[in-house]
């Protein structure tokens, strides 16, 4: 009983496991042009239903209390898009003195300039009870000024440029979060009551859709014949675990080596995010309590 008890509550690190074994053992299911189609189940459907579901589950309140918290999202849009690629840059610098392949590094600083996570960004925020809506409007934000900053940025530390189809990424990026998000609103106003009686699984909805992505990232990954490393590089890269790197790099000779570290870096994400959750959620509810125990009663 206590295994079967044990197992219930760790269903998604089970699950996290079974995924990355299924993509081993049998990684062509779930690649592009496979019989799951992630380039339509996971690109739009499943980042749609991560915001649908966060548009249904969240109060309009907390919407739009998250937009007036300016301090907050000026720190994470700076920090992501200016502090930390300044930073892989410096790091870098001292790297580039190793051995390690310099299209490898000059990946990493590509994935550095890269804007923040949008799905796993918010399953893994509301899964620790996190500020899902000030998740939801970074991730949102994040990734539409990445359309202009990223570009910029490539262009600053690695001298690459390129044009960028702007309206094709802002149109993808506004059909799969805003849109989605808007309805999910929409539907709740009208099944509000029956929400708050019956209270949904949202949680657990969104961790099964990332359990899906987890999946069908990990059968790219262990599918794709471009990552073949000396053992030193490899090892530095996962160490580090630091569709616009095509655009940018498009042609490029050296384009399978700048991608190994987005494509280790992706599934790495959201493993270690995933890994981590049950340690930052009991960190944060212990905090939550300390906070109530030491304000002064009226």
């Amino acid at each position: 009983m206590r295994l079967l008890e044990r197992m219930r509550k760790e269903w998604f690190m089970i699950g996290i496991v079974l995924a990355i074994a299924g993509a081993k053992l049998e990684p062509s299911i779930g690649v592009n042009g496979g019989p799951l189609k992630p380039e339509i189940t996971v690109s739009y459907i499943a980042v749609a239903t991560i915001f649908f579901n966060s548009g249904l589950s969240l109060k309009t309140e907390e919407l739009t209390s998250a937009l007036v918290h300016i301090k907050l999202h000026l720190f994470i849009q700076i920090f992501t898009l200016a502090f930390f690629p300044a930073a892989i840059w410096l790091f870098l610098q001292l790297l580039s003195i190793t051995p390690i392949n310099e299209w490898l590094l000059k990946g990493l600083q590509t994935v550095g300039c890269m804007p923040p996570p949008v799905s796993s960004a918010v399953i893994l925020t509301k899964a620790v009870g996190g500020n899902e809506a000030a998740a939801i409007f970074n991730s949102a934000f994040g990734s539409f000024l990445g359309i202009v900053v990223t570009p910029l940025l490539l262009l600053l530390f690695l001298g690459s440029s390129s044009s960028v189809p702007f309206t094709s990424i802002f149109s993808q990026l506004f059909m799969t979060v805003v849109v989605p998000l808007v309805i999910g609103q929409i539907v709740r106003r009208f099944i509000k009551d029956w929400l708050e009686r019956k209270k949904p699984p949202f949680g657990a909805i969104s961790s099964c859709v990332l359990l899906m992505i987890i999946y069908t990232t990990f059968c790219d990954t262990f599918s794709n014949p471009n990552i073949d490393l000396d053992k030193f590089s490899l090892v530095l890269i996962l160490f580090i675990r630091v569709p616009m790197l095509k655009i940018v790099f498009a042609g490029h000779e050296y384009l399978s080596l700048i991608s190994v570290p987005l494509l280790i870096y992706h599934p790495a994400q959201i493993l270690l995010g995933s890994v981590l959750v049950p340690t930052i959620k009991s960190w944060m509810v212990s905090r939550q309590k300390g906070v109530k125990l030491t304000r002064p009663t009226v």
